[in-house]
């Protein structure tokens, strides 16, 4: 098992809450993280028919089995077992005494949000992040085959091709989430709307645009849109606007939250494509967002990430709040350092009332460099700036 980043983080939560929940996209390694981090909890899996019967028919029978505290595998598939969850653990007055994981934000958030509010302690875990696969016995060696490849574990513990696993993780995976959430009769054009999206990753989000191009409304664009969004496949940016008076774009981005399945749905076929291929800027972002959210989330923390554009086309990539005050970045998939980067950074800290970080520049680089008032940072040494 490749060491996770949340391990701590679910032995911290553990020490306070009697229950923690970790959830996240299908086969991003929540199973694996949870038997690794709680070895003494017995294990059942709710996608077991014959488990799931008991839990539905007779959930207080099915919870003394547990005198010592069990895993509950994908337990948004039992709603109704959350409920009985909160008397028992309110009882029996012990923290870390059951552990859930879930691949539906719909049915596992409304369900702690009735039943157990105050009791779960919550880590949300996206794919390998490029720290952890820093750790693993064959990490991606180049910037191209970190992109193409993404970061769900099995493609970095398998001898399988990211074609292979990602048109069966789509086809199994994917489309099961949307008949369960969705009434969608044509999964054909829900595949086309998937693959929309991911031509659309780090840009504006035009729920018109994206709906007129699939043949939807815009209303179902985003019923549609939600749906990849619970099952943590994409995630809205949200435009910072506070504290600014001149006219700024509220429109969130679109980004998908692993570059791997992106350049699957975009059609990219091996690593070397992406050298030159359109989408290697828009890739390039989106990996670098993923790794920030990936770092705030396996420390149990919210996403907080923003970026900032005004109505003349001025755009930060990325911003976060820290106590030094508003840290900005510039996200640029170039390898060599160009000295019109900083521009627009430059001009955004102009704007500030109060002193700012020193801004940053991400490129598809390596090495660090001191120009114009930023530090540039190369892809492979991200994670030794402070991201949080």
């Amino acid at each position: 098992m490749i060491p996770r980043q949340a391990h701590p983080t679910l032995l911290r939560l553990a020490q306070g809450f009697p229950i923690v929940a970790i959830t996240g996209p299908r086969q991003s390694g929540k199973t694996t993280l949870a038997r690794a981090t709680f070895p003494h909890k017995t294990y059942v899996s709710l996608e077991n028919p014959e488990e799931r019967e008991f839990a539905d028919q007779d959930p207080k029978r099915f919870l003394d089995r547990f005198p010592d505290g069990a895993i509950f595998d994908e337990v948004q598939r039992c709603p109704a077992l959350l409920s009985w969850l909160q008397g028992h653990v309110d009882k029996r007055q012990r923290m870390g005494d059951f552990i859930l994981t879930g691949s539906q934000q719909f049915h596992l958030f409304s369900g702690i949000t009735q039943s157990l509010a105050g009791r779960v302690g919550r880590v949300e875990l996206l794919p390998l992040s490029s720290a952890e696969l820093q750790n693993s016995s064959a990490p991606p060696g180049t910037l191209e085959q970190t992109l193409w490849q993404g970061g769900y574990p099995p493609l970095h513990s398998r001898s399988v091709l990211p074609g292979d696993w990602f048109a069966n993780y789509v086809a199994t995976y994917v489309e099961r989430d949307v008949r369960q959430l969705l009434a969608v009769r044509d999964l054909t054009l829900f595949q086309r709307f998937v693959r929309l999206c991911a031509a659309r990753t780090g840009q504006l989000l035009n729920l018109a645009s994206l709906g007129a191009d699939c043949g939807i409304s815009a209303v179902t664009a985003r019923e549609w849109l939600t749906v990849l969004e619970a099952s943590y496949l994409v995630l809205r940016l949200p435009p910072y606007f506070q504290n600014f008076g001149k006219r700024l774009v509220k429109t969130p981005k679109l980004y998908f939250l692993d570059t791997g399945l992106a350049a699957w749905l975009l059609g990219i076929q091996d690593a070397t494509q992406l050298l030159t291929h359109p989408a290697r800027g828009a890739l390039f972002e989106t990996w670098v967002v993923a790794e920030l959210a990936k770092h705030r989330f396996n420390r149990g923390g919210p996403l907080d990430l923003y970026f900032w554009r005004d109505s003349q086309g001025l755009e930060v990539d990325l911003l976060f709040e820290t106590p030094a005050g508003l840290q900005a970045m510039e996200i640029k998939s170039g390898t060599t350092f160009a000295s019109d980067w900083p521009a627009a950074l430059n001009k955004w800290a102009k704007l500030q009332a109060q002193p700012t970080p020193e801004p940053w520049v991400i490129y598809g680089g390596e090495g660090q460099v001191q120009r114009q008032g930023c530090l540039a940072t190369g892809w492979n040494t991200l994670n030794h700036l402070p991201l949080s």
